[in-house]
């Protein structure tokens, strides 16, 4: 309908203006104006252009700062100016669909179309307006209208396409269909969409000859022609499919494709048998795609888990494939990912191993071979995996830790020194921050057992910056600087978030006891020793030792014996984490029980 006013206004303006000139001549020679001009072929006078130009880009300038009040003030300014103007109505249209005024939106876009009808973006801007409303019978309209005037362009046709298959109008859609492929040429993409609305109308002749014409058309590409035969096969026509399948593989023997829709054949018809002879003819393939044969292990390992197949049917299937050189690894990762699936975890460490020959910076197979070694305590094999780990990723910390953690539990300490500082020198404001603190925190204890007081404490600092609730950080500075006596004050706050934090730890009980100790608290120092012994302190010498101190203080000099001779049987602390005790300190041990009394140390 509105199309057919705005011909018809067109129509008017021609008209009214032949009307005045044929009354003209009628009372004198003189060349009659116009009675009217249309309002798009004004122009302005140079001071109103700067007026329009000025007002517009003010008025945009607010909309983008979605101040769309001022901006449909300011375009309503431009459009007194010049009302003749599309730009001005598109813009303003823009405007009244940002304020919720849809009615005026479209009934200024599509005042703009009228004055400016050759401008093919304002109308696509209409059409998605209609589509938006779910107005398809508009959109389709516009879409038409758009396809006839600009034929030369694809846009309107493939909405079209899309908008008649949506409505099930699929006699319009072939229709569109050939004037894109007239326009763009025969392509795979169309004929495959004609035929799959030729089957929606049940017209399978018609259908078929969509894709035949396709492989005549490019008879040298045989994909095309596999596309026929599974065509075929899809459609419930196997005897052509089979014959067409074994025309490609007599033109083109191995051609992958054809070799593929093949084995999808003998599934589909129920020959387990050629089955299996085709899915090792195509994966010992070499010129077949990595996709093509993961697709195809990736079937044959869900049909195994459906069926209920032995496992050494997959595995064998894979170690064949295997033995082939792997131009990736796609296929490994695939078999690695079964076997780590079925517990297999043994035999899916060559295949690990295999990966990272073909990609060295596979990371997720890196790390699961880290996990193994790390399980079974195998240190060098975790040095060996980290080591060259930090070749290809030098700023993964995850490595740095595992790493320096391996040299620290050889006893190599420097060497853990010095991988704990190369991987702080890699944290960086997107890290983890637990992981930044627990770095800090390690390099402490470190650089505390190389005697570098200062460094550790240095280093627990930024542990707590980090994270200022890493109890471990806390326990290990407040001990040591309470044996050291000094910020006892500190160290009673920071050991005493840990006890509240975990309660039934005996580590950090003892710690908060011998923090009161050093402070002359010794009534309180016995009731956290005590419950240090209760939570699996006295498994340890320096926690069984620290008691028989308490006690001495609190006047129970027979207890403080007892506990100071089991200390002395038990020997040194040698669980994970223990630090080797001085000598000085079982000399002194020893005075206590054959003195009977407590020495201070140093």
């Amino acid at each position: 309908m509105e199309k057919r006013n705005m011909n018809r206004l067109r129509i008017i303006v021609p008209l009214l203006c032949l009307t005045g000139l044929l009354a003209a001549c009628g009372t004198t020679r003189r060349q009659a104006k116009p009675a009217s001009v249309p309002l798009a072929e004004v122009t302005l006078s140079p001071s109103d252009q700067r007026k329009l130009d000025y007002f517009f880009l003010e008025a945009l300038r607010q909309k983008q700062k979605e101040n769309y009040s001022e901006a449909y003030a300011l375009m309503k300014h431009c459009q007194a100016i010049h009302p003749g103007s599309g730009a001005v109505l598109y813009e303003l249209s823009r405007l009244y669909v940002e304020l919720g005024q849809d009615q005026q939106a479209e009934s200024a876009l599509k005042k703009a179309i009228e004055l400016t009808p050759g401008n093919f973006w304002y109308k696509q801007t209409l059409a998605s307006y209609y589509r938006y409303k779910r107005d398809i019978p508009k959109t389709i309209a516009v879409y038409e209208d758009m396809a006839h005037q600009f034929p030369t362009r694809l846009e309107p046709l493939i909405a079209l396409t899309e908008l008649y298959t949506h409505t099930q109008s699929y006699e319009q859609a072939v229709q569109v269909l050939d004037r894109l492929e007239e326009l763009d040429g025969k392509s795979e993409q169309l004929s495959m969409e004609k035929f799959r609305m030729y089957l929606l109308l049940g017209n399978r002749e018609q259908a078929f000859t969509e894709i035949r014409s396709l492989s005549e058309e490019y008879p040298y590409d045989m994909r095309y022609k596999t596309i026929l035969g599974d065509a075929y096969m899809n459609n419930e026509q196997p005897e052509e499919a089979y014959r067409t399948y074994q025309e490609i593989l007599q033109e083109v023997p191995g051609y992958a494709p054809a070799l593929l829709s093949m084995a999808n054949y003998y599934q589909q018809t129920g020959q387990d048998s050629l089955y299996q002879l085709q899915l090792d003819t195509i994966l010992l393939n070499d010129q077949v795609e990595t996709t093509a044969k993961l697709n195809i292990l990736r079937q044959f390992i869900a049909k195994a888990e459906s069926e209920h197949m032995d496992s050494t049917q997959v595995t064998g299937l894979f170690e064949k494939v295997l033995e082939r050189p792997q131009p990736n690894a796609d296929i490994p990762m695939l078999y690695s990912q079964y076997l780590l699936s079925k517990g297999m975890n043994q035999q899916s460490e060559p295949i690990l191993e295999q990966i990272l020959r073909i990609d060295p910076e596979n990371k997720p197979a890196r790390l699961q071979l880290l996990s193994f070694a790390i399980h079974d305590q195998r240190l060098d094999d975790v040095i060996r995996l980290t080591t060259t780990a930090l070749e290809y990723h030098p700023d993964a910390l995850e490595f740095y830790y595992y790493l320096g953690l391996a040299h620290y539990q050889k006893e190599e300490t420097d060497q853990a020194l010095s991988v704990f500082s190369r991987g702080v020198r890699q944290i960086s404001p997107q890290s983890d921050k637990n992981i930044a603190s627990d770095f800090y925190s390690i390099l402490g204890d470190l650089y505390h057992q190389k005697g570098k007081s200062a460094e550790a404490y240095a280093a627990y600092d930024s542990s707590l910056v980090y994270n200022p609730d890493n109890i471990s950080t806390m326990n290990n500075y407040a001990y040591f600087l309470s044996v050291e006596r000094i910020h006892l004050d500190k160290a009673e706050e920071m050991s005493y978030k840990t006890v509240k934090a975990e309660p039934n730890n005996g580590t950090y009980l003892d710690t908060y006891a011998w923090i009161l100790f050093e402070k002359g608290r010794y009534t309180e120092a016995r009731i956290y020793i005590d419950q240090a012994l209760r939570n699996g302190g006295d498994s340890s010498q320096v926690v069984v030792e620290h008691c028989g101190d308490i006690y001495y203080h609190t006047g129970d000099l027979q207890k403080a014996l007892e506990y100071w001779m089991k200390a002395d049987e038990m020997g040194p602390d040698t669980g994970e984490g223990a630090t080797p005790r001085p000598e000085a300190e079982l000399k002194r041990l020893k005075q206590k029980i054959k003195l009977k009394k407590y020495i201070k140390g140093n």
